[in-house]
């Protein structure tokens, strides 16, 4: 190792650093030298500095404990530094500098380049009193910087359009590639913390979550990587499975998905992903899908597209792909979409486009164009378009839209103008004129507070609200009009989602599966199955679903405030908001393709497990968790997107350690098929006719919860009088079928799993009992077994090969065979264990909250608190019958061996207590 420390500059060779800090054992070489020099070591400078504010940073986290800086109205910064190159090369050129300003660089004599720092990553806030401001610092890849031997003059020009801001870390020049670590040098390790997670700030009772970066090391003893095929698409394109209910690759093998919906090519607060390292980051950990969305139109012109979110979305597909993760995408959500009519399709009024794209014929053409665009046009990172690679396995048409939605009818101008005249075509087509239409309802027409009347002259008929949809009143005739309505309605969505596929598979070559949409209905009670056989036209069938809390505060759509108030009971207690209690159309795959425990639920970690467990029970095709838009782990949810707002946290986040970091066990769960699929608990069959006469079903779907949509703070459930018990979901699959014969619907004996009594209720496959008065689940199968809810209270838990002691009053537990075989006779099993997080200094107290006329108990947050996430120590007790195993593991959150614990034998039973600070355990 040569050091020339006068001048700033340090030259590394790995085997030099490697020995001269010490390392026992070898780590990863890093190929070739690396030109390490410090921002403050300049050789000359002419900086202003900024004392009292801009400088006021934690020089802790800076190499070598200082930086550069300037923060002038009227001066740009200047620095210049020599460095020295040992041969002629094309070194890797990386800054550690502030991405939020402009920084440029010239070599020797050379002109001024400008760095963009788009691409920056491993951002981090360094502002002393930790405000989202300017003061951020992170790597940015320059590109490809070629030196001839000798030495060289590197000048650095800080003229940002905010005082001329700048601040300089470090830079680097590589000869191998370089990957960042923070302020840690090549080969450096973190300096050593209190638990395996290298944690600091360690509150009471719990440990601090601050996992290192993930290197992928092949001696990692958990990684679900080789779950996934070698490259996505690698046998053909997905396809439905023969029955309908799933999906199988190209070469005919069932696969079931993992899913995430991911932002990640976008930047975030935290700074710009790898997105190489970001896919491989979400594989290791169990995801084979991706759902990302973008709004492909351009604002400027109705035929162009907006290339950059095509560019994001090529990016996004070939990163998945190369580790063996497919995509679905959705091109438009509407509703957010701020398309302007001026463009030249129909004026609604400003209702946000809400079911235009239905019946906006202009619109549709130039849907059409955008598509076009975007599938045919070759992908420059995978060399092939979209509409041929298999890689992209599903296209969404829309999101989150519905003309049965409140929002759907409520257009005006134009918009409503057409809409009532294509009803009047459907009208004639269904009773050859008008007037007999109008005779047929006995002359009922819709209020005036819904609609202006008839205008059968110009061939228009006036459409009632959503509400009146949803009701019995009225009088047998209006009844009709609106069983006429809803029919047109349904049949508007199903000829659009049928051309809209026709299009893309026979006119523009593409070969993906087609899903309609994942919108709801002002009723599902009444109105689900006409959305969903709307859908039928589409290979899948989809729906977004949560589970949220009461949560009460004025951002409560997408943040969490200083003096909100909310509930934080678990699904266990209340178990129709399960997202997975699904009504699944026969012959079609069902995804949620949106879905979250959202917080600010502290009982999140029984998500992962209750998802995996019952989805695969109900033959749920995939759950798509919702919110990543980091490389790795969500620091702590710093809310950028609408604007920082003092005392906020995120919202619509999902890589978090009790999200996130409960996916192994259950994705493995899930997609190796350990918990049997049941048998149909309500096989129902429907006619068309009576779906569109508003009939009832024998079984309904209950709404979820939007808080952006929704009134009040909590869903509603859809409860069909007398009909089936609505808990027959827990039981096995409920499945309906459009255009059969009612007479030959079926419901199993539900009370021999029902009791309640006792308020338990058990799937058909003895495999999942659910004990919703204590709120407790407890799953039993061959290959994994674990429990979920309040544990303590409980007592000792025995399963068929395991038993749980619990001094956790909530936590999750779940055990997985790592080599699909039994647990008694497996030779790797996985030990998961979850409890639940929060931010450091989080602070709430007791409050009533009022909703729906009913009184909650909730909490009224006094601190959001601010990051590392505080994780409730666990104190569980495992025992396992199984002779075959003999060392404990325990491992950091990249599954990474951090130590061996005792396993003490008791005949075949091998018993630990599992580590206060861990996630995951490997028994070999």
């Amino acid at each position: 190792m040569r050091s020339c420390k006068g001048n700033g500059v340090l030259l590394l060779t790995a085997a030099g650093l490697f020995a001269a800090i010490g390392f026992l054992t070898a780590p990863r070489a890093h190929p070739g030298e690396v030109i390490w020099v410090e921002g403050e070591a300049a050789k000359t400078q002419d900086v202003t500095r900024h004392p009292w504010w801009y400088d006021k940073v934690k020089k802790d986290e800076l190499s070598g404990g200082d930086f550069i800086s300037n923060f002038s109205k009227d001066k740009l910064g200047l620095v210049t530094y020599e460095v020295s190159a040992p041969a002629e090369h094309d070194y890797e050129f990386w800054v550690r500098a502030n991405p939020l300003g402009k920084l440029s660089y010239a070599l020797d004599a050379g002109d001024w380049v400008l760095i963009d720092s788009s691409k920056a990553v491993d951002s981090r806030n360094i502002a002393e009193d930790e405000k989202p401001d300017l003061r951020f610092i992170a790597w940015i890849k320059v590109g490809a910087l070629k030196l001839s031997p000798g030495a060289h003059t590197l000048k650095f020009k800080m003229d940002s359009d905010i005082n001329n801001h700048g601040m300089l870390d470090c830079f680097v020049l590589s000869e191998g590639p370089f990957t960042p670590r923070g302020k840690l040098k090549p080969g450096e390790k973190a300096a050593p913390a209190a638990s395996a997670y290298a944690g600091s700030a360690t509150e009471d009772g719990r440990w601090a979550f601050t996992p290192p970066k993930d290197e992928f090391s092949p001696d990692a003893l958990l990684d679900l990587r080789g779950m996934n095929e070698k490259f996505a698409g690698e046998s053909g394109f997905i396809r439905c499975s023969k029955d309908g209910s799933g999906f199988v690759l190209g070469n005919g093998k069932p696969v079931r998905f993992w899913a995430v919906g991911d932002g990640a090519e976008r930047p975030s607060p935290h700074g710009s992903a790898d997105l190489d390292q970001h896919a491989r980051f979400l594989a290791k950990r169990g995801i084979n899908m991706t759902r990302t969305g973008i709004n492909i139109f351009s604002l400027k012109n109705l035929a162009d597209i907006n290339t950059n979110e095509r560019e994001l979305l090529w990016r996004h597909v070939a990163a998945m792909k190369k580790e063996g993760i497919y995509t679905i995408f959705v091109p438009i959500w509407i509703g957010a979409s701020n398309l302007n009519p001026k463009l030249g399709f129909l004026d609604d009024g400003g209702n946000h486009d809400c079911g235009l794209l239905f019946y906006d014929k202009k619109l549709q053409e130039a849907y059409k164009g955008w598509m076009k665009q975007l599938m045919t046009e070759k992908n420059p990172y995978t060399g092939i378009p979209l509409a041929q690679d298999p890689a992209l396995a599903i296209i969404q048409l829309q999101n989150e839209d519905s003309l049965l939605w409140y929002s759907g009818l409520s257009e005006k101008g134009a918009a409503r103008k057409e809409l009532r005249r294509q009803f009047g075509e459907f009208l004639v087509k269904k009773y050859a004129t008008l007037d007999k239409a109008k005779e047929a309802w006995g002359g009922a027409e819709v209020g005036r507070d819904q609609d202006t009347p008839d205008d059968f002259a110009n061939g228009e008929a006036a459409l009632a609200g959503a509400w009146e949809l949803t009701q019995r009143r009225g009088g047998d005739g209006f009844q009709k009009r609106l069983n006429d309505q809803y029919e047109f309605l349904c049949r508007t969505m199903y000829d659009f989602h049928k051309s809209m596929a026709d299009y893309l598979k026979n006119e523009l070559g593409c070969k993906q599966l087609i899903n309609a949409g994942n919108w709801r209905t002002a009723d599902n009670v009444m109105l689900l199955d006409g959305e969903r056989w709307a859908q039928s036209a589409n290979d899948v069938m989809a729906i977004n679903r949560y589970n949220s809390p009461v949560h009460q505060g004025k951002l409560a759509g997408w943040a969490i405030c200083k003096g909100d108030k909310f509930t934080n009971d678990s699904a266990l207690l209340n178990p129709r908001t399960i997202p997975v209690t699904l009504k699944q159309v026969e012959g079609y795959p069902m995804l949620i393709t949106e879905g979250l425990w959202v917080p600010p639920l502290g009982c999140q970690s029984e998500g992962p497990f209750l998802v995996s467990a019952y989805q695969s029970l109900n033959g749920v095709a995939g759950y798509f968790w919702n919110g990543t838009n980091d490389q790795a782990w969500t620091e702590w949810g710093l809310n950028s997107a609408n604007g920082y707002v003092p005392d906020t946290q995120a919202k619509w986040l999902c890589a978090t350690p009790m999200l996130m970091g409960q996916w192994p066990a259950a994705a493995l769960l899930y997609r190796m098929g350990y918990v049997k699929r049941g048998e149909p608990a309500v096989s129902e069959q429907r006619k068309l006719e009576d779906i569109f006469s508003r009939g009832m079903p024998i079984i309904a779907e209950d709404e979820g919860y939007d808080p952006n949509r929704d009134t009040g703070l909590i869903a509603r459930e859809s409860n069909v009088k007398d009909g089936v018990d609505p808990l027959a979901y827990l039981v096995g699959p409920v499945l309906t079928k459009y255009g059969g014969d009612p007479a030959k619907s079926k419901v199993a004996d539900l009370p021999k799993y029902i009791d309640k009594s006792k308020k338990i209720v058990k799937s058909n496959t003895n495999e999942l009992e659910l004990d919703y008065g204590n709120g407790l689940c407890k799953l039993n199968a061959p290959k994994a077994q674990g429990a979920t809810g309040y544990l303590k209270q409980a007592g000792k838990i025995t399963l068929g090969d395991m038993t749980i002691e619990s001094a956790n009053e909530y936590a999750t537990v779940l055990a997985v065979a790592l080599d699909d075989k039994p647990l008694n006779a497996s030779a790797n099993v996985l030990i998961q264990v979850g409890t639940s997080e929060r931010t450091t200094g989080w602070t709430t107290r007791p409050v009533q909250i009022k909703d729906h006329n009913k009184n909650f108990n909730g909490e009224e947050i006094i601190s959001t608190g601010k990051g590392p996430w505080q994780i409730v120590n666990a104190d569980i007790t495992i025992t396992l019958n199984n002779p075959n195993l003999h060392t404990a593991c325990v491992l950091d959150a990249n599954g990474m061996k951090v130590k061996e614990i005792e396993l003490p034998a008791s005949g075949e039973e091998k018993s630990f207590k599992f580590p206060p600070d861990a996630l995951y355990v490997v028994l070999k």
